[in-house]
């Protein structure tokens, strides 16, 4: 048994998936999020749930089943480590062809009549198990058989190399199975330039593109070893529908993408170490030429595995939508790319896994839904930690973005559950993008609020807190914490606010109130000054609180529904007898409200401790 290298703790339920790409059917069920109601503000979030497929036609599976989004908090931390299914041997096709290779020939034995040699060309025309095996610089196999025909290649030990080509074509068949033999390492390269056009069934010419370059559906399985070299664009490329199962190690390096499918992309486990110089680590983008999504095509479904992936531009990028899930194993997904960590134009579901994103660009990215529904999530970015859109949703699970410029970023961040820390060099939370024009059909007006002195933006955004635990932290000139170009809501929850030691200071506002505030103080110390440049909670229209517990640490704040100029001590814990928290730094006020009707220094001692995502500690009662 093979188990994961890493021993990270993942919120996870057992999530189960069926996908298509593979003619024999998991026994496994669907893991669908639900869709995501409208808001009556006008929220653009009605989505259909995403439809995985499991018969070998790629239709809809009779079996599949809605998981709610609605998960407890309390779920039980575990690891579903990677169990190894029913080795590939090559004693299973006993008596089927063998094509080995050498460089000075190629040989076949138990011919079947199906191949033919062309010189350098290996052409398989009829369905059935092929065992390849041998070393060769510059040979190619090409798969060019019925459509109705699954041809199973066996990978047995195979050096390969094309010196003008890709090694593996897959001209037509209904499907084709890589099976990497276990125990055994199998190199594939293409050459650097192409000297070689197909013609398609339609006339017009094609060029390998890849490595590995697949018109029809690709499957690649087993316990074995493979290496792939994209020396001319990309590593592995299948045009229609890609599915990786059981435990394959598989490295690609790839002058563009490392693997994609542009039908799908549907990973159930592994270990990968992919590089992308130019290119996405994993991508799916069918639909994006056309600017129309395909129901379940241009997505990227991950259910299992290890992923270290370097990419020249995108992490993980598809089309349609992306959804990373605990199945019969946990995903641990580490990503470090110059562009997006992981990129989608429609959805991203994060049901499960552990994932790590180091980017150049914003960390995740929707250009329209995130949804949160579990898993352990970490982000450094080089833009936004997580932006969306139009709606953001965190249901549950646990994020952890470190460093950001934006922390989070949507038109409607929507908090009901979870585990949430945020570090931000602008805003921590800002919600933007929305028209403030509602007659406006212009779309997105990404921005801050308009100014240095944080006047009323040019576009709308929400906030609506009801529940989870978020901790949001803000350091550096001109920063809000909080910020909303609409209004903010509070209804439930745990919200933690603070300004960092290196934020703006209050002696920038030395005159007091600073023209009032646009949402309103109430029940506040009239020792508290408010200003019209945010800080602590900035909004254009409004912040209102009915439930839940606020407690904010700072120098200064647009609005407060309680507050106390009160100096406080970092590492000391502040609020009330059901609520408390220490602060990383000092400073000189403290806002409240919700369920804390006052606050002051606090002996925690008896009070129950919750831990943050980033390590820090809050305490209840």
């Amino acid at each position: 048994m093979k188990t994961l290298k890493l021993s990270n703790i993942v919120w996870c339920a057992a999530l189960t998936l069926c996908a298509c790409g593979d003619s024999s059917v998991d026994s496994t069920g669907v893991v669908a999020p639900n869709a995501a109601e409208s808001d009556s503000a006008g929220e653009t979030t009605e989505v259909s749930n995403p439809e995985i497929s499991s018969d070998n036609q790629g239709s809809t599976a009779e079996n599949q089943s809605s998981v709610s989004t609605e998960q407890s908090s309390s779920t039980e931390e575990v690891i579903i480590e990677q169990v190894a299914s029913d080795p590939v041997m090559v004693s299973e096709i006993s008596g089927d062809p063998v094509i080995t290779f050498t460089n000075a020939s190629v040989s076949v034995s138990n011919d079947n009549g199906c191949i033919a040699q062309n010189e350098k060309t290996i052409t398989i025309s009829c369905q059935g198990n092929y065992q390849l095996t041998g070393s060769s610089n510059d040979n190619q196999i090409i798969v060019n058989a019925g459509s109705t025909d699954n041809v199973y290649l066996y990978l047995n030990g195979l050096q390969l190399a094309s010196a003008s080509d890709a090694p593996i074509y897959v001209q037509n068949a209904n499907k084709v199975f890589l099976l990497l033999v276990d125990g055994t390492k199998n190199t594939l390269e293409d050459a650097s330039t192409r000297t070689k056009a197909y013609t398609k069934s339609n006339g017009s010419s094609d060029t390998t593109n890849a490595t590995i370059y697949a018109k029809d559906d690709l499957t690649i399985k087993g316990s074995g070893a493979l290496t792939v070299t994209g020396n001319y664009n990309n590593g592995i490329h299948c045009s229609n529908d890609l599915r990786i199962r059981d435990l394959p190690e598989i490295t690609v390096k790839a002058k563009n993408h490392a693997i994609k499918g542009k039908g799908s992309v549907n990973i159930e486990g592994g270990y990968f170490e992919l590089t992308a110089t130019n290119g996405d680590g994993i991508k799916s983008d069918e639909g994006d030429d056309e600017g129309v999504v395909t129901e379940e095509k241009g997505i990227v479904i991950i259910t299992g595995g290890e992923f270290n992936i370097n990419a020249g531009d995108d992490g993980i990028q598809a089309y349609n939508y992306i959804l990373i899930a605990d199945s019969t194993s946990t995903p641990l997904i580490t990503v470090n790319s110059k562009g997006k960590g992981i990129a989608t134009d429609n959805r991203l579901y994060v049901n499960g896994g552990v994932t790590s994103v180091t980017s150049g660009d914003d960390g995740l990215h929707s250009n329209m839904n995130i949804y949160f529904n579990g898993g352990r999530t970490t982000i450094s970015a080089g833009d936004d930690g997580i932006h969306a859109d139009s709606t953001l949703r965190i249901s549950d699970g646990s994020i952890n973005i470190t460093k950001a410029v934006e922390g989070i970023e949507a038109f409607y961040i929507r908090a009901e559950g979870g585990k949430t820390a945020t570090v931000a060099s602008d805003d921590a939370w800002n919600a933007a993008g929305g028209s403030a024009d509602a007659n406006s059909t212009s779309g997105s007006q990404w921005g801050g609020r308009g100014g240095p002195t944080g006047m009323m933006s040019g576009s709308k955004g929400y906030i609506i807190i009801s529940g989870g635990y978020h901790y949001l932290y803000a350091a550096g000139n001109d920063i809000d914490v909080l910020d909303a170009n609409g209004t903010a809501t509070m209804s439930g929850g745990v919200l933690l606010l603070e300004i960092g030691s290196s934020g703006r200071s209050s002696a920038m506002f030395a005159s007091g109130n600073q023209g009032g505030n646009q949402g309103g103080s109430w029940g506040g110390s009239s020792s508290c000054s408010t200003n019209t440049a945010g800080g602590l909670i900035d909004t254009d229209n409004g912040f209102s609180i009915n439930g839940g517990v606020l407690l904010g640490f700072g120098s200064q704040t647009e609005e407060y529904p309680y507050c106390t100029a009160t100096s406080y001590t970092a590492g000391t814990a502040y609020g009330s007898s059901k609520a408390a928290f220490k602060p990383s730094s000092s400073g000189s006020m403290i806002i409240y409200g919700g369920e804390v009707s006052s606050v002051s220094q606090v002996d925690v001692s008896g009070m129950t401790e919750v831990t943050l995502p980033n390590g820090m500690t809050y305490y209840e009662k």
